[in-house]
């Protein structure tokens, strides 16, 4: 005889709900349904009252402790203790299983044809059917399962592609930026037009290129024209006149200025003359307060033997008041070094949370465009108390390839009390927020580190090098009218994943 097949493992564990009922391919019978879930039953169990339930659906609802059965209390039929569902309190309806695995089935997926029975569409379609829809993890569309390649080929805005140049991989969002930096990026010589110059030589060509135009060297003095370096001795020829006419102006100018400064010297000669007279009179004035002196230094000599006994007593107190001081200052220190401590732990969090609130912010960003505070680090925060210490750090105006254009927002690990038992490099995913305060549409970026970058090994010093988004928001978004601003707040969002700690 031929061995018995198999139940599948999904319907074994009895880790799913009933079968949707749009699966059943003739009429639909109330005794398959689940008196729980209302679809048809999976892996059924008999409860002690006569009731069916789908074997997810029994546990789920006996999880939190024992319940009345709904179906007794709608039918009018409840009667304890037969009618209370508990652990333990059913038992596996094979015969009811059987019927409802032989049943014809169609698959409830728009646009498949599979036909067979409920047996075989668990062993053996469900979950693996092409018209199954399926969630993109990238870009969140929704699509057949038989679709999921080619959109992750060809459609998928967050795809990652291949520098056709250097070989890199970037964004495919990213692509201009890219070709902005790109070392192997073709430029063409404007001198003589040859093409495909990589852009890491193109430099050094243009040094040596005949056909590349440079300014004149008279354009200290006014000549603007620009000329092919092998063409430069013809030009200086050419315009000899002209750069002798420029030069001219150029020496006429230097003349009236060297003229405008001797009448200045001329000028600071009279004064000089004047101030001459002035100190002959100071010094006649301060003879006769010399004599004036003389007699008063008697006077002092007798007052100064008084202020010398003085001195020692006022000595003696100013040594017992800066002994006074130097106890208060170190008190002040100590208060200053908790007062940073009761700081910093009340704005620490330690479950890799944070919320960085960032007021005045037109005042900031102002700074941040005139170069007085082009940065800002956030608070620390921790994945545990124990755990990984961070921060974050924002650039108001742009840093790197966001200059001027983004608002950058970077990642820093930072050195912690407790890094000697915490796994290295760091390798946690990190997830960056502007948070929009109608709760409608954040600007979310993620990334997950890059294990050999120095920025996530342990810190040797107080700070790793920041990493993250230099082009995070379109500075755009925040200088019209929006929800990410508000009474001249933002709000910064940071979740570091704390999976495998």
């Amino acid at each position: 005889m031929a061995a018995q097949e198999p139940s599948p493992p999904s319907s074994l564990e009895g880790n799913k709900p009933g079968f949707p009922k749009k699966i059943l391919a003739n009429n639909l019978e109330d005794k398959h349904l689940c008196n729980s879930c209302q679809k048809v039953l999976r892996r059924p169990l008999q409860a002690q009252c006569g009731h069916r339930f789908c074997s997810f659906c029994f546990n789920k609802i006996v999880s939190s402790g024992p319940q009345k059965c709904s179906a007794c209390i709608k039918e009018d039929l409840f009667e304890e203790p037969t009618s209370i569902l508990k652990q333990g309190g059913a038992f596996p309806d094979n015969a009811a299983r059987r019927e409802v695995e032989a049943l014809a089935a169609v698959c409830p997926n728009e646009g498949c044809t599979w036909t067979g029975t409920i047996k075989e569409f668990e062993a053996s379609h469900e979950g693996n059917c092409d018209f199954m829809i399926i969630l993109c993890p990238s870009c969140k569309e929704l699509m057949r399962a038989n679709e999921q390649e080619r959109h992750n080929e060809r459609e998928c805005p967050e795809r990652t592609l291949n520098c056709k140049y250097c070989k890199e991989p970037f964004l495919l969002k990213n692509i201009k930026a890219h070709d902005e930096i790109c070392p192997k990026y073709p430029m063409i010589c404007e001198g003589c037009a040859k093409k495909k110059i990589p852009r890491e030589k193109y430099v050094d060509h243009i040094k040596f290129c005949s056909k590349f135009k440079a300014p004149c060297r008279f354009h200290v003095v006014g000549c603007d024209t620009s000329v092919e370096k092998e063409k430069i001795h013809d030009h200086e020829r050419q315009c000899s006149y002209e750069h002798l006419n420029l030069l001219l102006h150029f020496i006429m100018g230097i003349k009236l200025q060297l003229q405008s400064e001797k009448t200045k010297v001329a000028e600071l000669s009279r004064r000089c003359q004047e101030l001459e007279l002035k100190v002959s009179t100071f010094e006649n004035i301060v003879c006769v307060l010399n004599r004036e002196m003389e007699r008063s230094c008697t006077t002092m000599e007798a007052y100064n033997r008084q202020h010398r006994l003085d001195q020692d007593k006022i000595e003696i107190l100013n040594n017992k008041v800066r002994q006074l001081e130097r106890t208060v200052s170190l008190r002040d220190l100590s208060i200053v070094e908790m007062d940073g401590k009761m700081r910093e732990m009340s704005a620490a969090t330690y479950d890799g949370i944070f919320v960085w609130k960032i007021s005045d912010f037109t005042k900031k960003r102002q700074d941040a465009v005139a170069g007085r505070a082009p940065a800002m680090f956030s608070p620390a925060f921790y994945t545990s108390k124990y755990g990984y210490k961070m921060c974050l750090r924002i650039y108001l105006n742009g840093d790197g390839t966001g200059r001027g254009t983004h608002l950058s927002l970077f990642f820093v690990v930072m050195r912690g009390h407790s890094d000697a038992l915490l796994k290295w490099p760091f390798n946690q995913k990190v997830t960056l927020m502007l948070l929009d305060q109608n709760n409608r549409e954040h600007i979310i970026d993620a990334f997950r580190p890059d294990i050999s970058s120095s920025s996530f090994q342990r810190p040797v010093s107080d700070m790793n090098i920041a990493s993250g988004c230099p082009l995070f928001c379109p500075l755009s978004k925040l200088d019209s009218k929006n929800s990410y601003i508000r009474d001249d707040t933002i709000f910064i969002k940071a979740i570091v994943d704390l999976t495998g700690l």
